[in-house]
């Protein structure tokens, strides 16, 4: 009857155990996985059961560096860091062992009463309800991924603020078992009377310390998503001035140009009545420069960006550096300009001050191209750099990457020698009704 004990409680409990912790760490990814996942899954378990020494720590350590393998594994296509998975897996495995051990202690108060029964009844009944314990871990399961549903991806900053303290819930939960507990292989145990009521206390606290930690984090995603945004409201508020202010320039000038524009024609028909043939020319070239600064340096089928790339370039031509703009916006366009704004304005602002890290006898470009593909419009931002292989992401490319994002869009970075190319990639459709729908 032992030998059936011990195989019922460590290899079909234990392999439910980790199947469903399996299943709740798939959701924690958002990763859906086939049948054959499961069933590999629950092979390499079995296995590490029958390799390992019967010890709850060695177990549950296992069990975290087998789901972080198999997260890595599954979610690799997704982008979802080491850290991030292990993080699920820690925090998976201890759900599980904070509400195995709540129900553990509340046996351990029990069983005291259960002398004057039959004991291998009483053996039998206790491992039952022992097992009964996965009904409450699923629902914290439920728990934590309804109301503790993270983003697609976990902020490599903060992650270890939320992983340390799960680890640290961990070994504390562990070791204080140790000591009030003699522990056996089924994690029943009969300890000091005096000890089963402050474990139970300790683990329903523990329990209580990951779901307020969870939360807490959540609420730290939710603050850096805000500020994040904040900063883009900020800089889009900024382009706007910019334009509002560029476009009174712009109208001032072309109205004095209209004004005074019958008053040159009156002076070249003057000059051509008297034969000032060679005059007129230069006077009609004067006109041409006048008109071509009017003009935007860069033409991009839209007036917004037309006044953003004319000031950046310009700024940029001004340090010297080489400036070449093919860049020809789609219309109609679900995309906000601002959005245009922030992904450009952020990609030459890096671009011209990585170029003016370049010495003046280098190669000093900046060249900014766009082309479309049915629904996907993809702008290239390519520059020269120092070279230096040390590269740090800042608010730009924050910025940038929140604005893609907006449009189920990606960014891409490359470098190669002291070349620089950021790309930025967006869904546009073409169709007017999925043009209405995304605006909406």
């Amino acid at each position: 009857m032992i030998t059936l004990f011990d195989f019922v409680n460590c290899y079909v409990m234990g392999g439910a155990q980790a199947l469903t912790g399996f299943f709740f760490f798939t959701g924690f990814l958002k990763q859906k996985v086939s049948c054959r996942h499961y069933i590999l899954f629950g092979l390499l378990w079995l296995l590490v059961m029958l390799v390992l020494p019967r010890d709850r720590v060695a177990e549950q350590l296992s069990l975290i560096l087998l789901l972080t393998v198999s997260g890595v594994l599954i979610s690799a296509r997704k982008g979802q860091t080491l850290l991030a998975v292990l993080l699920y897996a820690a925090l998976t495995v201890e759900i599980m062992q904070l509400c195995y051990g709540i129900v553990n202690s509340l046996l351990s108060i029990l069983y005291p009463l259960m002398s004057a029964f039959d004991q291998k009844a009483v053996g039998i009944c206790f491992m039952i309800l022992g097992n009964m314990a996965l009904v409450p871990a699923v629902f914290c399961y439920r728990g934590a991924c309804r109301y503790f549903s993270w983003y697609e991806t976990v902020e490599k900053q903060y992650a270890p603020l939320v992983l340390i303290p799960i680890l640290m819930i961990f070994f504390i939960e562990e070791y204080i078992s140790s000591v009030m507990y003699n522990l056996d292989f089924f994690g029943g145990g009969i300890g000091v009377s005096a000890y089963r009521w402050p474990l139970l206390v300790i683990r329903l606290f523990g329990l209580a310390s990951l779901f307020c930690l969870m939360s807490a984090y959540k609420k730290l995603l939710e603050n850096f998503r805000l500020s994040r945004e904040v900063s883009l409201l900020e800089q889009e508020e900024q382009f706007l001035n910019q334009y509002v202010e560029e476009a009174k320039a712009r109208y001032d000038e072309t109205r004095s140009f209209r004004h005074d524009i019958k008053n040159h024609i009156t002076v070249l028909k003057e000059l051509l009545r008297n034969g000032k043939k060679e005059q007129a020319v230069s006077y009609l070239k004067d006109m041409e420069e006048l008109a071509e600064g009017l003009s935007f340096p860069c033409s991009t089928n839209n007036p917004v960006v037309d006044i953003l790339m004319g000031n950046k370039l310009g700024i940029a031509k001004s340090l010297g550096i080489r400036v070449s703009c093919l860049l020809t916006l789609p219309y109609p366009c679900p995309v906000r300009d601002i959005d245009f704004c922030v992904i450009l304005s952020n990609a030459l602002d890096n671009g011209i001050r990585a170029c003016r890290e370049i010495d003046e006898d280098g190669d000093r470009y900046i060249s900014v191209t766009g082309r479309i593909q049915g629904d996907l419009f993809l702008i290239e931002i390519e520059n020269s750099f120092s070279g230096s292989s040390s590269f740090k992401e800042g608010t730009g490319l924050t910025n940038i990457k929140a604005a893609a994002e907006k449009y189920h869009g990606a960014v891409s970075i490359k470098t190669e020698g002291r070349v620089f190319l950021l790309s930025v990639l967006l869904i546009i459709p073409q169709q007017p009704e999925s043009i209405s729908r995304q605006n909406g």
